[in-house]
């Protein structure tokens, strides 16, 4: 598995481990579900779901979860991970998005809201998203999201064109440019 960690030295997002799937289970709430997760997650689902994040970290695939880690962020071998607040995963491919563009989807739990970490980690995933190639930085957002929608506009973005999903959810897109332009 892909050892990479990033952190500002208040968070640290690192690849979602197996270990992981408890403390996501109980962070779990109706927004998450709803807004994130497309429903409530079973302990089956996330592992399944787990397993084929890690194996994306793998085999470099275009799926890219990390989980948002806070509390005792220490030195970068990983040793002080602290406490799962959230997920955010990149997307390097998908629908409506074009080549260079990177999704960026994202959900802290219940008790980590609030506190600026969902800002700080779209900051830290971006700047990854760029490292590896990314140009831009897209965040969809569900019109009644306004707290998604905050972070988005926090951490730089610009909205753009309503749209509309392949199962007809509008969708608010936000963009960050992050790499260099294509000529």
């Amino acid at each position: 598995m892909c050892e990479v960690r990033l952190s500002d030295g208040f968070i640290a997002l690192s690849p979602l481990r197996l270990d992981d799937v408890e403390a996501h289970l109980t962070g779990e709430d109706e927004l998450l579900a709803r807004y994130l997760n497309g429903g409530p997650g079973t302990r089956e689902g996330v592992e399944t779901y787990f397993r084929r994040c890690r194996d994306q970290w793998a085999t470099a695939g275009p799926l890219r979860a990390f989980g948002i880690r806070a509390g005792a962020v220490g030195p970068v071998d990983g040793t002080a991970d602290g406490s799962l607040a959230g997920t955010i995963d990149l997307r390097f491919e998908g629908e409506g998005l074009s080549p260079g563009q990177v999704n960026v989807a994202y959900g802290l739990y219940p008790p980590w809201r609030g506190r600026g970490l969902a800002t700080r980690a779209v900051v830290l995933a971006s700047r990854y998203a760029a490292s590896e190639g990314g140009q831009e930085a897209v965040i969809q957002v569900e019109p009644g999201n306004s707290a998604s929608a905050a972070v988005a506009r926090r951490a730089g973005f610009t909205p753009g064109e309503r749209t509309l999903s392949e199962d007809g959810a509008r969708l608010d897109r936000w963009t960050l440019r992050i790499g260099p332009r294509s000529r």
